[in-house]
């Protein structure tokens, strides 16, 4: 073997290991671009449905979880406060739900898959502030002597009764979003999809 063939030699390999460490170059550069294009776990979070057991939710309280970055508010509402919607209707700016603030299986007199138990977008349809639960009733409430329970936005003073409906006069120009929701079982509910409610 002569001295051309060894030195072909000593090239050959001088290419191959030079194509080998430009191709773990590339490779190592592409993988965080590639990887920057993918969503990331927190924004796939943010849009997916989310889980909610609400077997120890008690008559009268409520619990607040996060979809698609928003406060969504679970009520296990009472008799009382179910019965006092009916007392208000003519209080309320959008009593049947007529504007699409909610999913059809939703536009009924309690926004409700079932009575009892209310799911709702915790943020006020007027600039976006999240309203403050006022449950109690009467003056005990602060917002009126003659309160029947609901929500009070601190911002610019918009009220909603406990379907999340706002009352004639306020600044919110809507009821409060009901988001898509289906029963899992009775005591689980996934917000952010829906079977037509079932």
């Amino acid at each position: 073997m002569g001295t051309d063939d060894q030195m072909d030699c000593g090239r050959r390999r001088l290419l191959v290991a030079t194509a080998a460490a430009g191709g773990v170059a590339t490779a190592a550069a592409v993988v965080p671009f590639v990887a920057s294009m993918m969503p990331s776990e927190r924004a796939r979070a943010a849009g997916a449905p989310v889980e909610v057991d609400i077997s120890k939710l008690n008559p009268g309280e409520m619990m607040t979880v996060e979809w698609r970055g928003k406060p969504v508010w679970v009520i296990h509402r009472t008799k009382d406060m179910l019965d006092s919607l009916r007392k208000i209707d003519g209080e309320v700016s959008d009593p049947q739900s007529d504007r699409p603030m909610q999913p059809e299986y939703a536009k009924n007199e309690f926004r409700s898959v079932k009575p009892e138990i209310m799911v709702v977008v915790g943020i006020c349809t007027h600039l976006g502030c999240s309203p403050t639960e006022k449950f109690k009733t009467g003056a005990e409430s602060g917002v009126a002597t003659d309160w029947p329970g609901g929500f009070f936005c601190p911002c610019h003073g918009s009220t909603f009764d406990l379907a999340g409906r706002v009352y004639k006069g306020k600044p919110a120009p809507d009821n409060l979003e009901v988001p898509p929701h289906k029963y899992l079982a009775d005591t689980k509910i996934l917000i952010g999809e829906d079977s037509k409610g079932a």
